[in-house]
C-alpha cells in the first residue's frame, strides 16, 4: 500500500501522518460534490482519478475500497465506479447538502441532530419500553462493555449500535428510529475515513453513561433518561472532536 500523498498534492495541511488512500478518499468526494455527481452517476475511472489527483493508481485502488465499504462508491465490474444510490432520509438524494465525512461542520452539525433524537428517543423509551425492549437494550450496553473490556472494536461497535437503536425501538416512533439509523451510519463513515474506526478515549466513560441511561428508562423516569442521553452525545463529541482535531492538525 502507498504511504501518504504528498502535501503538495493533498492539499491537506502539514500534519501528522495520513496514509495516502485516506487523503485520496477524502479528495474523491470532494471531486463528487465539486462536478457535481448524484446517486447513480457515473465516475472517472480510476486511472482518470489517479492522472486528476496526480496520485498513483495503487492508492485509488485503495481509496475506493474504503469508499464502496462505506456506501458512498459502487463498483461495477466491467462497467466502472458510481456515485452509490443512497436513498436514506439523510442521504444525499434528499439530504440539501452531500455529507462530507471529513468535513468538520457537517460532522459536528451531524452532532447536533444527534443530540436533539437520542434525548428525545430517551425521553419517550421511558415511557414507552417493554420489559423485551429493556432486555434489548440492556444487552446492547453489556455487549458494548464486555468490546471495551476486551479490546474487542467490533463488539464494542455493534453493542453500541444496539444500545442506541434499541432506544429509538421502545420509543415507539419509527421516524425517530429510521432517523437515528440514519445519523449512526453517517457518522460511522466519517470515523472509518478520519479516524479509521477507533473507539477513542471516551469508551470506558460510555459504559457508565450507557448504564445512567439504561437506569432511567429502566425506571420510567423520563426527564433522566434525557439529561442522561445528553451527557452521553456531549461527551461524544468532545471526544470525537479531540479525535479527529488530533488527526488532522496535530
Amino acid at each position: 500500500m502507498d504511504g501518504a500523498a504528498p502535501a503538495e498534492k493533498s492539499g491537506a495541511a502539514a500534519g501528522p501522518y495520513r496514509p495516502g488512500y485516506e487523503v485520496v478518499a477524502e479528495r474523491i468526494l470532494q471531486l463528487i460534490a465539486e462536478l457535481p455527481l448524484r446517486p447513480g452517476d457515473r465516475m472517472p475511472t480510476e486511472n482518470e482519478l489517479a492522472t486528476r489527483l496526480g496520485v498513483s493508481r495503487t492508492v485509488v485502488r485503495e481509496a475506493v475500497k474504503i469508499l464502496s465499504a462505506i456506501g458512498r462508491v459502487r463498483a461495477q465490474k466491467g462497467r466502472g465506479l458510481y456515485v452509490a444510490d443512497d436513498d436514506g432520509m439523510l442521504g444525499p438524494s434528499r439530504w440539501g447538502a452531500f455529507f462530507m465525512p471529513t468535513d468538520l461542520d457537517h460532522v459536528y452539525q451531524l452532532f447536533e441532530f444527534r443530540r436533539v433524537q437520542e434525548i428525545a428517543a430517551s425521553r419517550l423509551a421511558a415511557t414507552r419500553a417493554t420489559p423485551a425492549e429493556l432486555r434489548a437494550i440492556e444487552a446492547g450496553a453489556e455487549a458494548c462493555r464486555q468490546g471495551h473490556l476486551t479490546g474487542q472494536t467490533e463488539l464494542f461497535d455493534r453493542g453500541d449500535d444496539e444500545f442506541h437503536l434499541g432506544i429509538a425501538t421502545a420509543s415507539h416512533n419509527p421516524f425517530l428510529l429510521a432517523s437515528l439509523r440514519e445519523v449512526r451510519r453517517l457518522q460511522h463513515q466519517s470515523s472509518t475515513i478520519v479516524l479509521r474506526g477507533t473507539v477513542g478515549g471516551h469508551a470506558e466513560e460510555a459504559i457508565e453513561e450507557h448504564a445512567a441511561i439504561y437506569r432511567a428508562i429502566r425506571d420510567g423516569d423520563p426527564e433522566a433518561a434525557a439529561a442522561a442521553a445528553a451527557v452521553h452525545v456531549d461527551k461524544t463529541l468532545e471526544d470525537y472532536r479531540r479525535e479527529i482535531q488530533r488527526r488532522l492538525f496535530g
